[in-house]
């Protein structure tokens, strides 16, 4: 089981990063997944979910209307768009994949925002 981060780096205040996760060795379109977060000193915290066919899509309060979960079961790969970045986005962002069976994550991408 894999899943691979990409797209991570520094971008200005006010500026966009597609951040992409890679699945393999699981059957990708069974799982719903989610990007999550975690700053320095900070919890990891769910930043955007969503479900296995794509219907149901959930954001953390503090990106929404800036940050777009996609995923593409045919590639199976899910995106977070985003856009709009504040200095408070900074956080290592990891890809994960669940359902009640199992739970992998991937290794995590780093954000910086930074003027």
């Amino acid at each position: 089981v894999q899943l691979v981060e990409s797209g991570g780096g520094l971008v200005q205040p006010g500026g966009s990063l597609r951040l992409s996760c890679a699945a393999s060795g699981f059957t990708f379109s069974s799982y719903a997944m989610s990007w999550y977060r975690q700053a320095a000193g900070k919890e990891r915290e769910s930043v955007a979910a969503i479900a296995r066919a794509g219907g149901r899509i959930n954001y953390a309060d503090s990106v929404k209307g800036r940050f777009t979960i996609f995923r593409d079961n045919a590639k199976n790969t899910v995106d977070l768009q985003m856009n709009s970045l504040k200095p408070e986005d900074t956080a290592v962002y990891y890809c994960n994949a669940w359902n009640s069976a199992n739970d992998y994550w991937g290794q995590g991408t780093q954000v910086t925002v930074s003027s």
